[in-house]
């Protein structure tokens, strides 16, 4: 669905040596963009073809003369590119190589008879030459003849180098060769026919063998052309005899009749020069009528040819043409006296904003709205006749309105006024004749149109009233387009569910010339009275009605001008929660998708927008890339420049290096498919046409999730549900978009609006307890603004009932269920789907509900009231439909209702030997033994202990073991049970549980409860609390000699835990053991307590023996931090030296990696393979390695001795750069080292060992300076790619830490008066 639409004209006048010299031939340049031109009087006309650099400039045009006998003239011409000159053949049989650049004429043969047509091959290898004869000859490039065959069929009599053979022969004998160069076509003439008919004869390239021969058939003139695809022979056939108009016919390489069309044209029209382009999807020929001559331009879709533009011309300009043989899209026309046209095409998608296809086919308009009915082409719904064939049209739709105006090719204007959409069914198949509108413009057909408003129009046509005028016109003359405004009334009654097709007039107001070519219009919509108009190059002026003045555009958009010319331009109104804008969008013919000058896309192919709200505005978007892939595109990350972060280049990424799928646009499933349109608001689709002509529709997840949130948001949950449903787009979708807590509070209104107990069933089963939005369709849509919806935060969604999303919503709907819709029978099914759906599900609340209903059927009261609900059966195999069988049995058992539980077991179809004997034990019995013993079968054990306690002291020791097997039942049992010897069984009990466990701090707290202090002091002396056992010792009141005996082992079995502190504390208290308590003291390194309880017992020997010791260590703490230090400088320097190998072996993987990306992953993972594990630089572990094949017993053996060497640090591992950091920073001082260190300095000052206090000081902090600097050195050096010898050095850091840290904590520990 896509109209031909001129996008450019562009003219040159050629002035010619006399009055009578026509133009006769024309040759094409492709190199450098030549147009040869041959006249009547020999001349040769040669001018450079306006190209993209020089927009709407023609190049000087030259005239050479070919010098020829008197009575020769040129036959034939055409362009060699190998020779880069032109063929010439004459009428006395020369061939004639000219050269254009130096005007040298060179003869390369003479041909008997005349030279009637020259053609060389596609390949440029052969040159085909028809002579007057009749004879085809094939040459090289050398002139020399390969072959010669004879045209047509002859007698064996007739000698083709006769006279009268040779002037009898037609000049209509044209050569089409195969777009590969191996088969070449000719027409021949049927020898004894009374009639015209002719033959189409293929011949053999290699050795001028005939292929194939058609029948005869009445072949008009010189028509034909084969296709460059190889598919076609295109002819025209002659049906005068059967007064119908001509069509044109094509012919297959066997020489049979494939297809026509007829050309709906006059009966005495005449078809010349049937042309393909060089795409070979369009046809074009000239047809010359009775009143006119126009150039026709055919397409063919769907099996059906269409005519997309007719160009008129008068019979005295005799127009031809030709293709440009590299590009599809631009065709070069010339006349008789000399008027050349450039014009160039571009393809425009028939269908409008509004999902509305208005298909252009000759004069007809094949209307079509998407939005009803996706009728595929060539159908249609309604058709509009004009009074000729349509060149350009334009469609505007605002509201209800919707208005068509379209130029003819005769230059008349046509305005039409449609009903609303929603009446357009009425409509179907009928036709609708269309009057052309009562305006004067004096000037030619529209190239553009564009509505301002429902009543004013905005065109751009060329300064001249017709093709003719141009012989009179000046080169500036040429080049000048003309903007005009055109008001629009009608003076007819207008019915709005009819068509209104005549009784306009129009009107011109503002004509302005334009200095330039006019490539686009794009009108403001939204402005009303304004319009964007694009010249060739990309420049855009705004043109404002209001401020139009004879001086032309008033203002040039700079931020909206493109860096090239874009034949595809569309505005765009962006808002909603987007700043309020138009946004000028614009494709070029090499794929770039520009905004201005700033490039989205460089291989775009087509593109259009879609809106989900009512005012139109655009919030999305969608193109095709070159790659057949479709993105759909937020506007929001174009205005905030993350297309680079989300889309990259528009290119596909299979897989993230995570694994994670990561792809954002959807694989156009057939190559060459192109976006058309697009249906907004909820239908969400994307309407896509394939290079065959079908039309398919598909809807992009991202663009229906877009449009059921805007529905939610909105309020529309109806709409949304259907949406979803229709979609199978996950329900939870409803309830996830801005929080679930929100939509509990909009459960009413949901289920109000649905009112379809069906639906509401189905969105039940679906809801899961997770957030979608954060992952299943995370890729696809980001939850919505503040000021759109308010989102609320929310923990953990599998907490509680209270926060569980499962329970707080269907709480909700079954609360609305129950208020806002009437009883029935299909609302209690779905309550019950609400509960057994909860979570966890509530069985017994359905069970209850059940219950309810069987004993209403037992009573057999309320007859009315029980037609609204379900049989309890009925509602019983619901509930086992919807849960687990054994689930609903187990709840019909914690009901305590035997016979309950007996229907859902025999309703779930299980054994009766397996639960009957089960339920007739519980009944028979005492009531409160068969709870217990149901709650014990449910594990409902505290339930369970309470109805055992309930039973009687004889049942103590039930209770007891029930809760020794469930130790969590003991808070309750305490609760339970008043008595107070057996409440202290269960603190016994209940001690010896946290005994068993090792929670033995616990269980001397619970022995002490009890009294059971034997067992508390065990406890205590268990978990190594000194001070509990020695107080329960009192407590105990045990003897002196015991305490003594007591306290001597806590202090040996303190001494063996490494707590020589506290056994310190025990010798001195309680065994009154100074020379004990002073070596404990010295062994806990607590310095200045060993010397302070020396002194206080006024033991010199013991102040003696506390120096000597602290002297040694000293001295071993000096020879510990000289080592360290000297180890600090090895490991930096081993540091420094494997970064720096790791470096160098990154910067070679990066490099490799380089040429591994280009390829596949799967050819890529082999040749990785081998680097991975071998750097800590490799992030990435591939697959199909051979490494990586290794079973899991040898995996998990290599994990345990990883776990055993991880304080090693082996060379060459992969490990070993962040071993020898982690080393470096396990070296620093604890605090436990610095108290120790602090401890001891002051004790050797007390002691005047002041200069060993200083050396130990020095050394220490010596070591701290270098182990903190190391440190520093080695962080930065890993976030760095380089390192500099010279700068990281050891010496360079220590005195800027100590600048920085010497009044830190970290060096609190020393003393200054040492420093």
């Amino acid at each position: 669905m896509k109209n031909l639409k001129i996008l450019k004209e562009q003219f040159s006048k050629l002035q010619l040596q006399s009055e009578d010299e026509v133009i006769s031939f024309a040759a094409f340049d492709v190199e450098r963009n030549r147009l040869f031109l041959a006249s009547s009087s020999n001349f040769i006309y040669t001018l450079s073809l306006p190209s993209s650099n020089n927009a709407g400039a023609w190049d000087s045009i030259s005239d050479n003369l070919i010098d020829l006998e008197p009575g020769d003239f040129i036959t034939s011409m055409d362009y060699l590119m190998e020779k880069e000159a032109l063929i010439i053949g004459t009428s006395y049989g020369l061939l004639l190589l000219y050269t254009a650049d130096d005007n040298t004429t060179e003869i390369v043969g003479r041909l008997e008879g005349g030279v009637k047509c020259i053609s060389p091959s596609p390949d440029g290898d052969l040159l085909g030459v028809i002579t007057g004869f009749g004879q085809i000859l094939v040459m090289t490039p050398d002139w020399d003849v390969l072959y010669e065959m004879s045209l047509d069929d002859l007698p064996e009599d007739i000698d083709v180098h006769e006279h009268t053979y040779s002037s009898n022969y037609s000049s209509e004998s044209p050569i089409s060769w195969r777009g590969d160069g191996k088969y070449i076509a000719t027409l021949s003439r049927v020898n004894n026919s009374q009639t015209l008919h002719k033959k189409l004869k293929i011949w053999e390239r290699d050795s001028g063998a005939l292929h194939s021969v058609s029948e005869s058939n009445p072949l008009m003139g010189s028509t034909l052309d084969w296709m460059p695809s190889g598919a076609k022979i295109a002819a025209v056939y002659d049906r005068k005899e059967d007064r119908k108009c001509p069509s044109i016919v094509f012919f297959e390489r066997n020489g049979l009749e494939r297809s026509s069309f007829c050309l709906n044209v006059e009966i005495d029209a005449t078809v010349e020069l049937v042309k393909w382009n060089c795409n070979s999807d369009l046809l074009a020929a000239v047809v010359r009528g009775e009143k006119y001559d126009s150039l026709k331009i055919w397409f063919l879709s769907n099996n059906h040819w269409y005519l997309k533009q007719e160009i008129r011309y008068m019979k005295d300009d005799r127009v031809r043409f030709m293709w440009d043989p590299i590009k599809p899209l631009q065709l070069v026309t010339w006349t008789t006296s000399g008027h050349i046209t450039t014009y160039n095409f571009v393809w425009n998608t028939a269908v409008m904003n509004n999902s509305v296809a208005l298909v252009i086919d000759d004069s007809k308009m094949l209307i079509t709205p998407l939005s009803l009915s996706l009728i595929p082409p060539p159908m249609y719904l309604f058709c509009l006749n004009f009074p000729s064939a349509i060149q350009s049209m334009a469609f505007f739709s605002k509201s209800s309105m919707n208005h068509l105006a379209a130029s003819l090719s005769d230059g008349r204007l046509c305005v039409v006024e449609l009903p609303a959409i929603d009446c357009w069914e009425e409509l179907e198949g009928k036709e609708f004749d269309v009057e052309a509108a009562s305006f004067d413009s004096g000037y030619n057909s529209f190239i553009h149109l564009a509505w301002l408003d429902s009543h004013k129009l905005l065109g751009v046509s060329h300064n001249l009233i017709s093709n003719s005028a141009i012989k009179e016109s000046s080169k500036d003359e040429l080049s000048m387009y003309c903007l005009q405004d055109i008001e629009l009334m009608c003076s007819e009654d207008r019915n709005p569910n009819s068509v209104t097709c005549s009784g306009w007039q129009a009107k011109g107001l503002n004509r302005l010339s334009l200095e330039g070519t006019v490539i686009g219009i794009a009108p403001d919509q939204g402005n009303g009275y304004s319009a964007y108009v694009q010249f060739d190059g990309g420049k855009v002026f705004e043109y404002a009605l209001k401020l139009a003045d004879a001086r032309g555009l008033h203002q040039k958009r700079e931020d909206m001008s493109f860096s090239s010319s874009c034949p595809w331009m569309d505005l765009v109104q962006i808002g909603g929660c987007l700043p309020q804008k138009a946004l000028l969008f614009g494709l070029d013919d090499s794929g770039r998708l520009l905004v201005g000058e700033r490039t989205l896309c460089n291989n775009c192919s087509s593109f259009s927008f879609y809106s989900n709200s009512a005012d139109h505005t655009v919030t999305h978007l969608i193109l095709a890339t070159k790659q057949d892939l479709l993105f759909i595109v937020d506007i929001s990350d174009i205005l905030k420049g993350e297309l680079e972060v989300k889309y990259g280049n528009f290119l596909a990424v299979f897989k993230h290096r995570k694994g994670e799928d990561e792809r954002n646009y959807i694989q156009i499933w057939e190559r060459g498919a192109r976006i058309v349109g697009v249906l907004h608001g909820d239908e969400s689709a994307i309407i896509l046409q394939t290079v065959r002509g079908n039309l398919e529709c598909v809807y992009p997840r991202k663009l229906v999730l877009a449009s059921i949130i805007n529905a939610l948001i909105q309020g529309r949950y109806k709409d949304a549900l259907l949406m979803v449903r229709r979609q199978r787009i996950d329900f939870n979708v409803i309830i996830d978009h801005c929080g679930w807590q929100n939509f509990v509070q909009s459960a009413a209104e949901f289920v109000k609006q649905v009112n379809n107990l069906s639906y509401i069933t189905e969105f039940v089963c679906s809801i899961k307890n997770e957030n979608i939005m954060e992952t299943l369709y995370k890729n696809y849509i980001s939850l919505p603004h503040d000021n759109e919806a308010k989102a609320v935060e929310h923990g953990d969604l599998k907490s509680s009932h209270s926060n569980s999303k499962i329970h707080s919503v269907l709480l909700a709907i079954r609360k609305a269920l129950e208020e806002h819709v009437t009883e029935s029978h299909a609302r209690e099914l779905c309550i019950l789907t609400t509960l057994a759906r909860s979570d966890p599900p509530a069985l017994e609340q359905a069970l209850e509900r059940i219950k309810i209903i069987r004993e209403r059927e037992l009573l057999g009261s309320d007859e009315l009231r029980r037609e609204l609900y379900p049989s309890a059966e009925e509602a019983l195999k619901h509930l086992l439909w919807l849960s687990d069988s054994e689930a609903v049995f187990e709840a019909a058992l914690g009901l305590y209702d035997l016979n309950l539980a007996a229907i859902v077991a025999l309703n779930s179809q299980k054994d009766p030997k397996e639960f009957l004997p089960y339920l007739q034990e519980l009944e028979n019995m005492p009531i409160v033994l068969m709870r217990y013993n149901i709650d014990l079968k449910l594990q409902r054990f505290e339930v369970a202990l309470q109805h055992i306690v309930s039973a009687g002291d004889s049942y103590f020791e039930d209770s007891m073991i029930l809760m020794k097997k469930n130790p969590q039942l003991f808070p309750s049992g305490l609760q339970l049970i008043t008595d107070f010897v057996k409440r202290n069984q269960v603190l016994e009990a209940w001690g010896d549980h946290f005994s068993s466990i090792k929670c033995f701090e616990d269980a001397a707290a619970t022995y002490l409860c009890c009294s059971c202090l034997d067992k508390a002091l065990k406890a205590y002396r268990e978990c190594g609390n000194w001070g509990g056992v020695l107080t329960v010792a009192g407590l105990i009141k045990l003897g002196k000699e015991e305490v003594l005996q007591l306290a001597q082992e806590l202090c040996d079995e303190l001494q063996a835990l490494g707590k020589p502190g506290d056994a310190a504390k025990i010798a001195l208290e309680y065994c009154a053991d100074v020379n004990a308590g002073i070596n404990f003291l010295v062994s806990a390194r607590e310095w200045e307590e060993a010397l302070r309880t020396a002194f206080l017992h006024r033991r010199d020997d013991l102040v003696l023996e506390v120096m000597t010791a602290s002297l040694e260590c000293a001295s071993s703490l000096v020879s510990e931090y000289e080592e360290g230090l000297e180890k600090v400088g090895k490991y930096l320097t081993r540091y420094l030296g494997v970064r720096q190998r790791r470096l160098l072996l990154a910067a070679k993987l990066q490099s490799d990696e380089r040429s591994i990306n280009e390829l596949d992953d799967d050819t890529a993972s082999e040749t990785s393979s081998n680097f991975s594990g071998m750097s800590a630089y490799t992030l990435e572990t591939r697959k199909g390695s051979a490494a990586s094949i290794n079973s899991r017993a040898s995996t998990k053996a290599r994990d345990m001795r990883r776990q055993r060497n991880r304080g090693k640090i082996r060379a060459g591992s992969p490990g070993e750069e962040m071993g020898l950091l982690e080393h470096l920073k396990g070296m620093s001082l604890t605090s436990g080292a610095k108290r120790e260190l602090k401890s001891l300095l002051i004790c050797l000052v007390m002691l005047q060992k002041e200069d060993i206090a200083r050396k130990l000081q020095h050394v220490a902090t010596n070591f701290q300076l270098s182990q903190m600097a190391a440190v520093k050195l080695a962080d930065e050096a890993i976030s760095n790619d380089t390192i500099n010898e010279h700068v990281y050095v050891l010496d360079n850091y220590i005195p800027k830490i100590k600048e920085e840290m010497q009044h830190s904590e970290l060096f609190s520990w020393q003393s200054k008066v040492l420093i």
